[in-house]
């Protein structure tokens, strides 16, 4: 077997093929010598909302944060319960409990790891207030049943697209889907800063307003705060680099998929799980899990490859140690466990090249037949 030194994400090429533009992000905010609440921050806000498709977009400081701020301008706290997908990144989660609400977790749909819209009705109680689908991997949930049942009971829904920036549903992009998203712009996202940020995106005027109060201390007017907010904004330089990357976004967005399609035909009949794609969505294909039995002795094989591989995520929200006193028994999420023991992510990026691609797809090949 082959070896060469593969990374899970290699970022710095996205840097090279973008340095001139990114140059001239950072000398735009250092000229101006406007770092947070300026100019690059709303031009980004209008750029990001024209790119979903929605009316407003509010930048935040994580997208931890745009979910938290979207719960407290839709006032939904202590109380309240909201549902979750088991399967996802605790941010979900912890959005939730910051919020003072309680987490009702839904297992996933096993060939796409979104939550299974066929079981959330049976999780709504009369305290139920909202249901955040997750895209998760980049891969659209299944909006309109969601859609359906929110309706029926009369409950929000709120994306958490933090992994699916231009993915599409029904022809909608993300963001675009609920009554509010979240977004993540964490540097290995497809939309990535070059540090923390965040935006909440909706067409909803009233909680675009709210959302943009909290995240400015509850103010908006300086020195005016007419409630209890937080400080969370997505500072200059960081809207200036997203600017720079935002018009390549759908070019890189359809490289991640022509390596995710490699993938599929090469790994096609090998002794492994590929992953799902539902009808009428386009997959941003953020991440590329595949599930296996035989995980750690396949990671060891490919570690040795020189292959970047990782796990997302080894452990469920609900098996976390800050979740280890919930009332609720997150135990009874058996997808959720399997999965976890399952999983593993494939590199894949925008600069993923296709002999990389297939040094991969041979490296697992060799692995399944060894392990």
């Amino acid at each position: 077997m082959m070896t060469a030194a593969i990374p899970f994400l290699d970022i710095a090429a996205g840097h090279s093929e973008l340095r001139a533009e990114l140059d001239a992000a950072y000398r735009r905010v250092m000229e101006s010598s406007w770092f947070v609440l300026g100019a690059e921050c709303a031009a980004f806000e209008a750029e990001f909302a024209q790119f979903c498709g929605a009316h407003h977009c509010i930048g935040v400081g994580n997208g931890l944060d745009a979910l938290h701020l979207i719960l407290r301008a839709l006032q939904i706290g202590p109380g309240d319960e909201v549902i979750v997908p088991s399967n996802t990144f605790i941010a979900t989660w912890l959005a939730v409990t910051h919020a003072g609400a309680t987490v009702i977790p839904v297992e996933p749909v096993e060939t796409t790891y979104n939550i299974d819209p066929a079981r959330i009705e049976a999780a709504i109680t009369p305290r139920t207030k909202a249901i955040i689908p997750v895209h998760l991997y980049g891969q659209p949930s299944e909006m309109t049943p969601i859609v359906e049942i929110a309706a029926k009971h009369g409950l929000k829904v709120i994306e958490d697209a933090a992994q699916a920036h231009g993915a599409t549903y029904m022809g909608a992009r993300t963001g675009t889907l609920g009554d509010a998203a979240a977004f993540s712009f964490y540097p290995g996202k497809n939309l990535g800063a070059l540090g923390d940020g965040g935006a909440v995106v909706t067409n909803d005027s009233v909680l675009a307003d709210r959302v943009r109060e909290l995240s400015n201390y509850g103010s908006t007017k300086k020195y005016v705060h007419d409630s209890i907010g937080y400080n969370t904004r997505l500072d200059e330089l960081q809207a200036a680099f997203l600017r720079a990357k935002l018009p390549f976004l759908d070019d890189w967005n359809a490289r991640r998929n022509m390596i995710a399609q490699r993938y599929i035909t090469r790994l096609a009949g090998a002794d492994i799980v590929l992953p799902g794609v539902i009808d009428d969505a386009t997959s941003v294909w953020h991440l590329f899990v595949v599930r296996t039995r035989k995980r750690e002795q396949i990671m060891r094989v490919l570690a040795k490859a020189g292959i970047g591989v990782q796990i997302h995520y080894p452990i469920p929200a609900g098996r976390s140690s800050a979740y280890a006193g919930a009332p609720l028994a997150f135990a009874n999420c058996p997808l959720a466990d399997m999965l976890s023991h399952e999983v593993m992510s494939l590199p894949i990026g925008p600069h993923l090249t296709t002999d990389q691609t297939d040094l991969i797809c041979d490296a697992l090949h060799f692995a399944l037949n060894s392990a």
